[in-house]
């Protein structure tokens, strides 16, 4: 493994990671889902109207396809400062390094951010259905909830990376805003 720094991004990281990236690998992480399990007061949602954001959320026997992003060499200091600013908005998120697998061969720490279940914005029992009305109807400090989870599967889309359930999110939240 290498002393590289790498993030492993899951959801707004894939499309708006905010700091420059010398590499971009897909990536695989084992043991963890992707899911909008964590309410969003700050950046996709409001303390009155919060929205659902992705975290990764332990699961056994699951995986999470994403892509593992190696900062440029020297601006390590400044992408874990803007990453924490961005991500430890509140203590929802822990941030961990965990082993990613890389796609094409090999694989490396990460820089990780997976939910903090014992967070009172941890949503991990949420239907499908729930939350794709959540996200259908909040907006945040970074724009619209819908935005985000299309903004993420359209990237997901494009590197051929399957989710289920964000596609079925996807058509959802469509047919809940047209109706509105």
């Amino acid at each position: 493994m290498s002393d590289a720094l790498w993030v492993f991004g899951y959801g707004s990281l894939l499309w708006d990671p905010g700091f420059d990236v010398a590499e971009r690998r897909l990536a695989r992480l084992d043991g963890w889902h992707r899911s909008f399990c964590m309410s969003s007061i700050h950046h996709r949602g409001t303390e009155e109207n919060p929205g659902l954001v992705l975290a990764l959320d332990a699961a056994a026997g699951a995986h999470c396809d994403g892509v593992a992003l190696r900062v440029v060499e020297g601006q390590e200091d400044a992408v874990l400062a803007y990453l924490r600013e961005r991500e430890l908005i509140s203590s929802a998120y822990l941030e961990t390094r965990l082993v990613v697998d890389f796609h094409c061969t090999g694989q490396a720490e990460a820089l990780t951010y997976v939910i903090n279940r014992q967070h009172r914005q941890y949503m991990g029992a949420l239907s499908l259905e729930t939350q794709a009305r959540i996200i259908a109807r909040a907006t945040g400090g970074r724009g619209p909830n819908d935005q985000y989870l299309y903004n993420t599967a359209a990237h997901l889309a494009e590197l051929n990376l399957a989710d289920p359930d964000m596609e079925w999110l996807v058509r959802r939240v469509q047919a809940l805003t047209t109706k509105a």
